[in-house]
């Protein structure tokens, strides 16, 4: 694993060779991946995990725009695609990518739905970072990780279209299993 140094951060870098995508499907294989919100990164983290082969539900409001969006791009309502909440509650990988104002606004519905065990992701670490002001704080039993793409939704769907990627930071906030 290579290191590289941020100012006085060290990174280390996972490349594709050393977790392929054959390691990420069957680490992921008994998962549903529900991914909340239809926005910004949403379409294109939902849409490049279903065309690798990944188990994926989308969560998004009804009737707005980007429900109309992620039925445009083939997600079928009450098969995979459904209510936040609902979404919430039929994933066991959780990625809660809606805006810095929807997160907080739907907190408390989402978190109720989350299951012992869950894994809820996060994009950027504003929401749980600033869990005092947001009231985003993930339960105990929940692991908490990020995943954030070093570039908007557009960049990564169409990279990953063009058979590239893109770089992203992870990190483990909470390991509750």
């Amino acid at each position: 694993m290579a290191k590289i140094q941020f100012g006085e951060t060290n990174e280390e870098v996972v490349t594709r060779e050393e977790f392929p995508l054959e390691q990420a499907k069957s680490v992921l294989s008994n998962d549903t991946i529900a991914i909340l919100g239809y926005g910004v990164q949403g379409p294109a983290q939902a849409l490049n995990l279903r065309d690798n082969g990944f188990n994926v539900i989308v969560g998004q409001r009804k009737g707005t725009p980007s429900w109309e969006k992620a039925k445009a791009d083939g997600w079928v309502e009450g098969s995979t695609l459904f209510s936040v909440e609902e979404a919430a509650q039929r994933g066991t990988f959780v990625a809660y990518l809606l805006s810095d104002a929807g997160q907080m606004m739907s907190w408390e519905k989402v978190a109720e739905q989350l299951k012992p065990g869950t894994t809820l992701c996060f994009s950027h670490g504003f929401a749980v970072t600033f869990s005092d002001q947001t009231g985003v704080s993930p339960s105990k039993d929940l692991d908490v990780v990020l995943v954030a793409p070093k570039g908007s939704g557009r960049s990564v769907r169409m990279l990953f279209q063009e058979g590239k990627g893109i770089n992203a930071s992870f990190a483990i906030n909470q390991d509750a299993t």
